[in-house]
C-alpha cells in the first residue's frame, strides 16, 4: 500500500509511534510518505520505501498566525494526487484530521480514506478545552477509521467526546531486536535510575528527584534524566536543594534511546497519567524493569508485581521503597526484568502490533469502497 503519515515531528510519544511505524511499513514492503512541518526526529528520509514531503507554510501580513492547517491540507492533497496513495493515516486529532478531511474533500477524481490515531493529550487536554472540543469531536467522527493505543483512551474517548463509532486498540509497539537487554552494560558503574520525558508538569518530574533522593538515603544508585521542557530548571534546583544533584545526570534530548536504556538498572515512570507509557515498553524490551504510576492506560503494559511496578501518583515512598528493593535484591530483579523483556516479546512486539495495523488499513480502505484492486485500476488509468 501507499500511505500518507502526519505527525508532529518532535519528542512526543505520538510522534515517535508515527515515525516507528511508518519505519516498519517500509521494511515490510509498503510505500510510506511523511508529510509534516518538520522532518520527524527518528526519520531517516534515505530508508528505502520512505519519502519526505515537507509543509511550508507562507506569512503575511494579514495572518496573525501562518494558516498550518491550511497549508497541510493542500500538501496532503498534492502528495496524495501524485504519489496515487491509498490512504491517510494521521496521528493526534487536532489539527491533523480536520487537514486530512479537508484534503479528503479537495480530491473529486477518488475517494481517499483517512484513519486518526488517538493519542492522549489531544483527547485529555487539547479536546477538554471548551475552545476545541467542537472541531475535535468532529474530526474524530468524520474519520473513516479510529484508533487508539489504550483501552483507557478508547473508554475517555467514548465517553468524554459521545463517540458512537468503533474505535480500534491497537497498542503501542516495540522492536524487540532494536531494544533488547545489555548485562554487561548494566553491570557497569553505578546502579542507575532512568527517566524519559518531555517534563510537562503531568510527567511530574520533580518526583523522580525527591524518590531518587529518598533512594540515596539507603543505597548508592545514579539518576539519569533524558528529556527537556519546562520542568528542567525546577528539577536540577530540587536536585542541589535536596544534596543529590552529584548524581544526578540531565541528558537533554536524545535520539538513539535503544543505546541508552540498556545501561540502566531500573525506569521510573511517575506520570500524573499516561495514555499508555511508551518509554516503560522500550525500558521492559531492554530489560530494565519499570517502576509507574497506576495511571491512565500503563496498566494496560505493566502487570504489577510481574514485568514491573504500580504506584499511586505522587506516593514518594511507596516508588522509593519499590526502587530500594529492586536494586538491594539481585534475584528480584533479574526475575523482573526477565518477565518485562517476555511482556514485550510476546505481547508488544512489532511482529505482533505491525501486523493489525495493516488489516486496519485493508478494512478501512475496503469500508470507503478504496479497495487495493480499486487503486490499483486508478493507478492505471492516470489518477
Amino acid at each position: 500500500m501507499r500511505i500518507g503519515i502526519t505527525c508532529y515531528p518532535t519528542y512526543g510519544g505520538s510522534g515517535i509511534v508515527a515515525t516507528e511505524l511508518g519505519l516498519e511499513l517500509a521494511q515490510r514492503g509498503h510505500e510510506v510518505h511523511f508529510i509534516s512541518y518538520a522532518n520527524p526526529i527518528r526519520l531517516d528520509p534515505d530508508t528505502p520505501g520512505i519519502f519526505y514531503h515537507e509543509v511550508e507554510v507562507s506569512t503575511y501580513p494579514l495572518f496573525q498566525f501562518p494558516p498550518y492547517s491550511l497549508a497541510l491540507a493542500s500538501r496532503m492533497s498534492e502528495v496524495a494526487q501524485r504519489h496515487a496513495l491509498d490512504l491517510l493515516h494521521v496521528h493526534y486529532a487536532i489539527p491533523h484530521s480536520i487537514s486530512a478531511l479537508l484534503a479528503q474533500q479537495m480530491i473529486t477524481e477518488r475517494r481517499l480514506p483517512f484513519i486518526t490515531t488517538l493519542h492522549g493529550t489531544d483527547i485529555t487536554l487539547v479536546g477538554a478545552d471548551r475552545s476545541y472540543f467542537p472541531i475535535t469531536k468532529f474530526s474524530i467522527e468524520r474519520s473513516d477509521g479510529i484508533t487508539t493505543i489504550s483501552e483507557f483512551m478508547r473508554r475517555r474517548t467514548e465517553d468524554f467526546f459521545g463517540i458512537k463509532k468503533p474505535i480500534e486498540v491497537i497498542h503501542n509497539f516495540v522492536n524487540c531486536s532494536l531494544y533488547k537487554p545489555d548485562e554487561d552494560a548494566q553491570r557497569t558503574g553505578p546502579k542507575r535510575i532512568l527517566h524519559i520525558s518531555n517534563f510537562r508538569p503531568v510527567k511530574r518530574v520533580l518526583d523522580c528527584i525527591r524518590v531518587f533522593a529518598r533512594v540515596r538515603q539507603e543505597l548508592e544508585a545514579e539518576l539519569v534524566l533524558a528529556g527537556d521542557g519546562p520542568d528542567r530548571g525546577p528539577a536540577e534546583n530540587l536536585a542541589r536543594e535536596l544534596g543529590v544533584d552529584r548524581h544526578v545526570r540531565f541528558l537533554g534530548k536524545q535520539d538513539h534511546m535503544e543505546r541508552l536504556i540498556p545501561r540502566m538498572y531500573a525506569l521510573h515512570l511517575p506520570s500524573e497519567t499516561e495514555a499508555f507509557g511508551l518509554a516503560a515498553l522500550e525500558a521492559m524490551a531492554c530489560g530494565v524493569p519499570p517502576v509507574a504510576t497506576r495511571a491512565g492506560g500503563v496498566p494496560d503494559l505493566i502487570t504489577d508485581g510481574l514485568d514491573g511496578f504500580l504506584e499511586p501518583v505522587a506516593d514518594v515512598e511507596r516508588q522509593a521503597a519499590r526502587f530500594i528493593q529492586l536494586l538491594a535484591d539481585p534475584a528480584l530483579h533479574q526475575h523482573v526484568a526477565a518477565a518485562a523483556r517476555n511482556t514485550a516479546v510476546t505481547r508488544f512486539s512489532t511482529e505482533l502490533i505491525i501486523p493489525q495495523y495493516e488489516r486496519y488499513y485493508e478494512h478501512v480502505c475496503a469500508a470507503a469502497g478504496t479497495s487495493t484492486r480499486q487503486v490499483v485500476s486508478n493507478r492505471v488509468a492516470g489518477f
